[in-house]
C-alpha cells in the first residue's frame, strides 16, 4: 500500500476559532437567561411566550451558523424559513383549533379568577 508524504499542516485559522466560540458564548448566555426565567417567574403566558422568543433566538444562531445558512444568499435562506414558518403557524392553529374543540365537547369552562361575589358573615 502506498503511503501519502506530501500532507501539508494549515495555519489555525483564529477568527473562524473566535466564531464558534462567540456563537456559543451566545447559546450558553440564552440558555442561561431562560434558565433564570424558569425558576423566577410564576408560570403563565408571560414565561411562556419568553420560552418561545427566546428559543426562536437559539434556533437562527444554530441555523445561522452550524448549518451555514447565514452565509448563503438571502432567496435560499427564505426558501427554508419561510416554509418553517407557515407549518409551524398551521401546528400551532390546529392544535388551538383541536384543543378548543376538546374542551367545548367535554363541556370545560376556563377559570375566570378575580374577586369572590358572595360573603359570607361567620361573625355569629
Amino acid at each position: 500500500m502506498e503511503q501519502t508524504t506530501n500532507v501539508q499542516v494549515q495555519p489555525v485559522d483564529k477568527a473562524k476559532i473566535w466564531g464558534i466560540w462567540k456563537v456559543a458564548i451566545i447559546l450558553a448566555a440564552i440558555t442561561a437567561i431562560e434558565y433564570v426565567f424558569a425558576f423566577q417567574m410564576e408560570a403563565g403566558m408571560a414565561r411562556t411566550v419568553i420560552f418561545i422568543v427566546l428559543t426562536i433566538f437559539k434556533a437562527f444562531f444554530i441555523v445561522a451558523e452550524f448549518m451555514h445558512l447565514g452565509h448563503e444568499v438571502k432567496g435560499l435562506v427564505y426558501s427554508i424559513i419561510l416554509p418553517m414558518i407557515f407549518i409551524l403557524w398551521l401546528i400551532v392553529a390546529l392544535v388551538n383549533l383541536e384543543g378548543a374543540a376538546i374542551k367545548e365537547s367535554r363541556g370545560v369552562v376556563d377559570y375566570e379568577g378575580g374577586p369572590a361575589t358572595e360573603h359570607v358573615d361567620d361573625s355569629h
